[in-house]
């Protein structure tokens, strides 16, 4: 098993920053982002209560579905794109290698 991945962040003028990812600590991609200092309130600390950690998929492999709790947030966020997720309930896992993610929220 990989005990790293990369995921790559797309700013607003399309350039992609690479963010080194560790697999093996059951961190979440809102974790990730945070540690790596990237604009993330993460209010709600990753319960899926605030979408301060609201991000685009823009090229991902297949996730589980969004909960219940999630949804509730996603519907309600003025901003919201058809890949829109909260990062907080992204377990990073090797399948996620090379995802490529935009940051929506709006703080």
């Amino acid at each position: 098993m990989q005990d790293e991945i990369t995921v790559y962040v797309e700013n607003a003028a399309g350039e992609r920053i690479a963010v080194p990812a560790p697999t093996d600590m059951g961190l979440s991609l809102m974790e990730v982002l945070k540690a790596n200092e990237f604009d993330i309130l993460a209010t709600c600390g990753g319960m899926a209560l605030c979408a301060t950690c609201h991000v685009e998929l823009v090229q991902a492999p297949e996730l589980p579905e969004a909960s219940d709790d999630e949804l509730y947030m996603l519907e309600n966020l003025p901003n919201l794109r058809e890949g829109s997720r909260l990062s907080c309930q992204i377990k990073i896992t090797p399948d996620l290698d090379g995802t490529v993610i935009r940051l929506m929220a709006d703080h």
